[in-house]
């Protein structure tokens, strides 16, 4: 039997002085891609120093997605009760025992370089607390097709993202499957919304309100399409609750902007060198 509310595996070795927790939220009919996903984390060149710590925890307690973990010693997988996408995610950072978070969809993959890049713009500009990158979307028949309205690449400052999402339907210019974030900055935040769905483009926008980002034109996502995700069932596209999950997302990321707290504030922009 699989453990629960446990973790099965945990990284080991003091070797890694600094590392990025990959996290990702997967259910039954995603698991068979994790597979997938790792190899596409293994292909991963890190400098010299840094290391991957991927947290693998599964919406439920069922038997389905342990026998598709990976026996690595840098994997940790955690169960619990469901709740959605966005409380997987957020339940994962207990685990995050690195400076930098990464998203990984369970049945997405990383372009070889992504975490390199991501890391980088992190590391040269403090002012900077996430980043995102140009993703593919992965068709059925294995073909790609890119996204038309990619910003340029290079700083994303605050509200630009928000901006273009009220003003566009509200579809974001980036997106949320390839965020990169301070540890720091999520957790304070909140993590990810406590929604059905979008929970991932609310802390997005919440991210976008009070910090600048970074994208890189470089693709840096697989983004499988499949019957079976989340995104593709007609709830997600219920026009009632849709249009309440957009609501909440404004509003708090607007009262963010408002209330005018910053990363990094007003101290540490005066203090670094």
């Amino acid at each position: 039997m699989p453990p629960t509310n446990a973790t099965s595996r945990r990284v080991v070795g003091t070797a890694v002085t600094r590392r990025i927790v990959v996290v990702t939220a997967v259910h039954a009919p995603s698991a068979p891609f994790l597979t997938e996903a790792y190899e596409s984390l293994r292909e991963q060149e890190l400098p010299a120093g840094w290391d991957w710590h991927w947290v693998i925890q599964e919406d439920g307690t069922s038997d389905a997605v342990a026998p598709y973990v990976p026996g690595d010693d840098r994997v940790t997988f955690r169960q619990g009760r469901p709740g959605g996408p966005g409380v997987a995610r957020t339940i994962a950072l207990s685990e995050a025992d690195g400076a930098y978070v990464k998203v990984l969809d369970a049945d997405d993959r990383l372009t070889p370089g992504t975490l390199a890049r991501d890391l980088a713009a992190l590391e040269g500009d403090h002012t900077i607390g996430w980043a995102t990158s140009r993703v593919l979307d992965v068709l059925p028949d294995g073909s790609t097709a890119g996204f038309p309205g990619d910003p340029d690449h290079g700083p994303i400052e605050r509200g630009a993202i928000l901006d273009h999402w009220a003003a566009h339907g509200f579809i974001a210019q980036v997106h949320p499957a390839t965020l990169f974030v301070r540890r720091e900055l999520a957790l304070a935040l909140g993590g990810w919304m406590a929604l059905p769905a979008s929970e991932d483009t609310g802390l997005l926008l919440a991210l976008n309100s009070v910090s600048r980002g970074w994208f890189s034109a470089e693709t840096g996502l697989l983004y499988r399409k499949w019957e079976g995700q989340l995104t593709g069932q007609a709830a997600h596209t219920d026009a009632t609750e849709r249009n309440a999950r957009m609501a909440v997302i404004e509003a708090r990321a607007r009262a963010l902007a408002r209330f005018r707290w910053s990363y990094p504030d007003r101290l540490e922009t005066a203090a670094a060198p």
